[in-house]
This record gives structure tokens, C-alpha cells and sequence, in this order.
């Protein structure tokens, strides 16, 4: 019993040592006050709304994204939108009323022996890490496993399913008969699109530190482009994975891991001649598509996607402070930081609006022109985290961190 004793007595002490900071979950052990202060999300404010955010329709998509910071668009194909959560369950809805048109499961979740009795253990079994892509008649969805799965647009059947070797946590892009994804090691892949067959792969090195996440590679003609962990862009031939060009948006800088993270995790922009590309801890830059090269950069680092409207690029920092900056210029139009650690969404452009999610649920709805508030919308007591999906008109489609999947119309008032 000596040996055991020495463990339960080292283990006492270890606690002790760490302070209460340990203990700190349990809701009647009190945190620093200043602490808490600096990292608790801005309380909002009241204002005039001008805008109306109408819900149209409401679904239920499984048992929402768990816990592990996962964030699944839905897609939308033709008049249908497809939509994921993070065990498996697949559904595709008709977008214009929200009816279910199929559902399917694309595996069991493992919760282990009696783990319905073991009320201490809290692991997430989610398993979906990448999604939703569509394309060539398929829905592609990417496992933890490592496995991605082609399912019918039709009915949901499974017309592939592969092991690429790594987990594929980028939503997989398709073009020309091929699907394009990352995996969580750093490597870009082609696959063929109707057998879901290697046709190449790029290797980039992982840095020891990274975001839990990949960019989804962006395609245009005949080339692809995708953002990694180290902090590179690069565009590729898209039929044969050669490289064109390459450019580093953030060297790593700092002491810790943590100050040299400079993870490309944003989808990059597309716009006319330029490319749009952020990185953590980094820059803000639009680079010639043709070969790279600089054209201007900001200091405003973000691991969100980016958005263009009124010849303005849309940015959310880590700190969620929302900026505006002109395209032609590179100067900032405006900042919007009343939502400070809110754990805002990638932003949404369209019509006169920006739209922004955060983690308690409420849709922001903020002027192009200027930044300021124009309507809210709490959607879900369970918060946003995916990004938004918008078709034409002015129909917003929202899936929530608890599975509902919502359009949602903004109006003038």
C-alpha cells in the first residue's frame, strides 16, 4: 500500500500546488476577478433596429457539432441545401421550405462500454471533421478516421468511401472531375471524383504548434490554391498538384509556440486579379494570382474566412473586433469592436449587410457601409460557429452548434 499511498499523497500536492485555478469549473469556486474581466465576451448593447431578421423555416440535423470546435457549413446544390453534424447524420433539405428530403447516417458513434452509466466522462464522440463538399453528383464528408465518403446528392447512397491516411478537417472542393481536400498533416490531395482514387498529393511540413484546422483549397480554371499550418500559400497545377508559385504570409515570430502560430486557416479570397489571404498571429494580404507577389498588406491577423463587398474586404480578428478595409487602398474604412470575445463566426456579405454569429446564438446584422448595428437575432441557445451560406435573394441559411438548421430573410423595417 506504500507505493499507493506515496501517488494519492504526490497527487494532493500537485493540487495544491496548481491553486484553486484547478478547481475553477466548479460553479461555486471563484476565478480572479481582473481576469475574468479582461476575458469575459462585451455585453451588448441596445439600438434602433432597422432591419427585421424573419426565420422562414427551422430542421433538425442529428445531435448538433459537439465540442470540439468543429464548424460544418451547409452547401447548398440547385434547390436543395445539405447539411452535417459532427456524428454522422447526413440530411438534405428542399431550401425553400425546409422539408427533409433524406437522411442518412454514415456510421454509428462509439460511446463506449456502459458509457450511459459513466456520468464523469465527457468525451465527444463526434467524428465528423470535414464537410459539407458537393460536386459531380456526390456530398463529400471527411472523417477523424481519416476516411472521406461520397454519398448521392439523389439519395444520400454511398457511391465511394476512402482512407486518405490523416484526418481531413478542410470541406473538400470539387472541379473537373476531382476532389480537392486537406488533411490535418499538411497534405493537399486530388482525388479522383468518381472512384475517389489518389491522382496526387502535396506534402507541406506541420509546424509543432498548430490551430485545430486546415483552409479549404479554393480552385479557379486550372489552378488550385490552399493555405497551411506554417504560414505559406501556394497555388498548384490542379491536374497534375505542380507547384506555380508560393508565398509565405507570416514569417513565425516570438519566444513560445504559441506567439510563432501563423496558421493560414481562412478560406482564401478570390477576387478578379487578386487573391485575399490572412494569417494567425499574421497579416492581412492581396497577392497577384498570377504569380504571388504582394500587392499590399495589413497588420490584421484572422483564422476565419474572408469576405468581399463594396470593394471592401471583410475581416474578424482573434479578438473579434470586425474590420472594413478598401480594396483599392488597403485603408481601414471602419472597426466594429462591441463584440469583443463573443467567438464571432467567418463574416457574410450580401445586399447592404455584413452578418456575423457568435457563441450565445445571436445573428449580427452590420451595415457595409459604415459598421454600425442594424438588426440581432438570437437563433439558438446552443451558439453559431459554422459559417452562413447565402443564395440569392435575400435568404440567409444558418446550422447551429445544437443541429438546427435555419433560413432565415433580413428585411427593412
Amino acid at each position: 500500500m506504500r507505493p499507493v499511498r506515496k501517488a494519492v499523497a504526490l497527487l494532493g500536492l500537485t493540487l495544491l500546488v496548481s491553486g484553486c485555478s484547478w478547481f475553477t469549473w466548479l460553479p461555486w469556486v471563484d476565478e480572479d476577478e481582473e481576469d475574468v474581466d479582461e476575458l469575459e465576451p462585451a455585453a451588448l448593447v441596445r439600438f434602433d433596429e432597422e432591419v427585421e431578421v424573419e426565420r422562414l423555416w427551422k430542421s433538425r440535423v442529428g445531435d448538433g457539432l459537439g465540442s470540439k470546435y468543429i464548424r460544418l457549413s451547409p452547401i447548398i446544390v440547385a434547390d436543395r441545401i445539405f447539411a452535417v453534424d459532427g456524428y454522422g447524420v447526413v440530411a438534405s433539405f428542399d431550401r425553400f421550405t425546409g422539408k427533409e428530403i433524406w437522411e442518412v447516417r454514415i456510421d454509428e458513434r462509439d460511446r463506449g462500454f456502459m458509457s450511459v452509466f459513466n456520468f464523469f466522462d465527457r468525451t465527444d464522440e463526434s467524428f465528423v471533421s470535414g464537410g459539407v463538399g458537393a460536386g459531380d453528383g456526390h456530398v463529400l464528408i471527411g472523417l477523424t478516421s481519416g476516411e472521406v465518403v461520397a454519398l448521392a446528392v439523389s439519395d444520400g447512397s454511398v457511391n465511394w468511401r476512402v482512407n486518405v491516411g490523416s484526418e481531413v478537417l478542410s470541406k473538400p472542393a470539387v472541379s473537373r472531375g476531382k476532389v480537392y481536400l486537406q488533411t490535418i498533416d499538411g497534405r493537399l490531395m486530388a482525388l479522383d471524383a468518381d472512384t475517389g482514387k489518389s491522382i496526387w498529393s502535396f506534402d507541406n511540413q506541420v509546424p509543432i504548434l498548430t490551430l485545430r484546422g486546415t483552409a479549404s483549397p479554393m480552385v479557379a480554371g486550372d489552378i488550385v490554391y490552399a493555405g497551411f499550418a506554417n504560414g505559406m500559400l501556394m497555388a498548384f497545377q490542379s491536374d497534375t498538384g505542380e507547384p506555380v508559385w508560393e508565398h509565405r504570409v507570416q514569417l513565425p515570430e516570438g519566444r513560445s509556440e504559441l506567439d510563432r502560430m501563423v496558421d493560414v486557416d481562412g478560406q482564401p479570397l478570390l477576387s478578379g486579379p487578386l487573391i485575399y489571404v490572412s494569417a494567425y498571429n499574421g497579416e492581412l494580404k492581396a497577392l497577384r494570382r498570377e504569380d504571388g507577389q504582394p500587392v499590399w498588406a495589413r497588420e490584421y491577423g484572422s483564422y476565419l474566412n474572408l469576405v468581399e463587398g463594396y470593394s471592401q474586404v471583410y475581416l474578424v480578428d482573434g479578438i473579434d473586433s470586425v474590420f472594413a478595409i478598401d480594396t483599392s487602398s488597403a485603408e481601414t474604412v471602419w472597426t466594429q469592436e462591441a463584440l469583443y470575445r463573443r467567438k464571432l463566426t467567418s463574416p457574410v456579405a450580401f445586399s447592404n449587410y455584413l452578418l456575423v454569429g457568435d457563441d450565445e446564438g445571436y445573428l449580427h446584422v452590420l451595415a457595409q457601409s459604415d459598421g454600425r448595428f442594424v438588426g440581432r437575432r438570437k437563433l439558438d441557445g446552443e451558439g453559431l460557429r459554422s459559417e452562413m451560406v447565402v443564395a440569392e435573394g435575400r435568404t440567409v441559411y444558418v446550422l447551429t452548434n445544437g443541429g438546427s438548421l435555419q433560413a432565415v430573410e433580413i428585411s427593412v423595417r
